[in-house]
């Protein structure tokens, strides 16, 4: 860790690299004058930890290059078949293997070393487009792999969320999780903008072969840029190893409390914003409004992050988990009252930034996991949200189509849940979470 990072005082002999390029770390002491949850880190803090600024360059061009991929490879599937379903599968192709991929293999984001999985997982989302891309395959093969190759997803990503862990300590930690959200949001503006000019200059499968290349510049500067850095001996088989350490965490009422607390607003959020087409559609909107409404959700959502992480100390976040997560559940529940184009705007930009509540999350949520199940954690954590957010606009369009309800009444019934969500999460956000015991 360089004295950059660090928001607990001077280095001590324990805090320097070894001659692996590894770091070695003693464990910190309590905090006994709350400085921990009042002194606010600044970005540029967190941005003087060289391994921290290689991922987040990393993690910037994945998500464009990925967002490139899920939008082009969706107008290509419609493109060949004119089917909104398969169109849809396109879409959620690279969501929904995330679940079955972590619980069975999740334990490797812990056992191999980081730099290694971080750059093969940005190669393997590489192969996997330039073969969709290049191979005029039939679209359940081209679905196929764009699954497969997303199964393992967890185990990258898990690893990712592990070294961020390893690099950055208690306020900071929070900090890099905000850019690499910041990062996140206006990554995917871009990858939907460039998708859109790349599709119309190039076509779609050479805007496909521009994914790739993305998702190659991520993995470069991963492999050349990082340090090798070994991962803790394991014992057992990966499958095994998965399965147990996925049940410790979700056995632990600590653990599944504050996993809850991150997946079901976003996944009722994300719901919602499944319906964005359609409630434009049956608002009789101007054509292309419905650009505006998606767009304005991730722009919500960076300044929401660049507002609370930048501006607010940490105890104060945290105070603000509970009134975020009600915000948000409120402007969704406004849609039920079918609002025009510049208030639906609005709504979506309020909600947007509401998504701020997360960090208020990660420290109690960092400090409620076993430091061996790091990696499988944050695996577990993004491939639950991701699945459910894929899951969640079928639900919910389901009930439009099904139940004849009108687009905003279903959007309002997921702010509902939200609210509902908030009320659950106000019983137990005040108490310290309980660290993973031995069982």
């Amino acid at each position: 860790m360089t004295e950059t990072a660090r928001t607990d005082g001077p280095a001590s002999e324990a805090d320097y690299p070894t001659s692996t390029g590894a770091v070695t770390r003693a464990p910190a002491p309590p905090s006994t004058d709350g400085s921990s949850v009042t002194r606010r880190t600044r970005y540029r803090e967190v941005l003087g930890e060289p391994r921290f600024r290689l991922i987040f360059v990393s993690h910037t061009f994945a998500v464009i290059a990925e967002t490139l991929r899920i939008t082009t490879f969706s107008v290509l599937v419609y493109a060949a078949t004119t089917s909104p379903l398969l169109s849809a599968l396109a879409f959620a192709a690279g969501f929904l293997p995330h679940l079955p991929g972590s619980m069975l293999l999740g334990s490797l984001a812990d056992r191999l070393p980081p730099r290694g999985l971080i750059a093969g997982g940005y190669l393997l989302g590489a192969a996997g487009t330039l073969l969709v891309a290049l191979l005029h395959m039939p679209v359940g093969v081209s679905l196929l792999v764009v699954a497969l190759v997303a199964l393992p997803g967890p185990v990258f990503h898990g690893a990712s969320g592990r070294l961020v862990a390893e690099l950055l300590e208690g306020d900071a930690y929070v900090l890099g999780r905000s850019l690499n959200n910041i990062a996140g949001s206006a990554a995917q503006l871009t990858g939907l903008a460039l998708g859109g000019a790349a599709v119309a200059v190039l076509g779609a499968r050479q805007a496909l072969v521009l994914a790739a290349g993305l998702h190659l510049v991520a993995a470069a500067v991963v492999r050349l840029g990082l340090p090798r850095l070994p991962a803790p001996p394991a014992d057992g088989t990966v499958v095994r190893a998965s399965l147990a350490g996925n049940l410790r965490l979700l056995r632990t009422r600590a653990v599944r409390r504050l996993l809850l607390a991150q997946w079901l607003p976003s996944s009722f959020m994300g719901g919602a914003e499944g319906l964005i087409v359609a409630y434009a559609g049956q608002r009789h909107f101007p054509a292309g409004a419905y650009a505006l409404l998606m767009a304005a959700l991730p722009v919500g959502m960076l300044v929401g992050d660049l507002v609370v992480g930048r501006l607010l100390v940490p105890r104060t976040r945290e105070r603000l988990v509970v009134p975020l997560t009600a915000l948000m559940g409120l402007a969704v529940l406004g849609f039920a009252l079918e609002p025009g184009e510049g208030v639906a705007t609005v709504l979506l930009l309020v909600a947007g930034g509401t998504f701020a509540y997360q960090l208020g999350l990660q420290r109690p949520f960092l400090e409620s996991l076993p430091q061996e199940l790091h990696g499988q954690a944050f695996g577990l954590l993004g491939s639950g949200m991701m699945t459910l957010q894929g899951v969640a606009p079928v639900v919910l369009g389901a009930a439009v189509g099904v139940a004849s309800m009108a687009t905003g009444t279903v959007m309002g019934l997921a702010g509902a849940l939200i609210l509902a969500t908030a009320v659950w999460v106000a019983t137990f956000h005040s108490r310290p979470p309980a660290a993973v015991g031995a069982g």
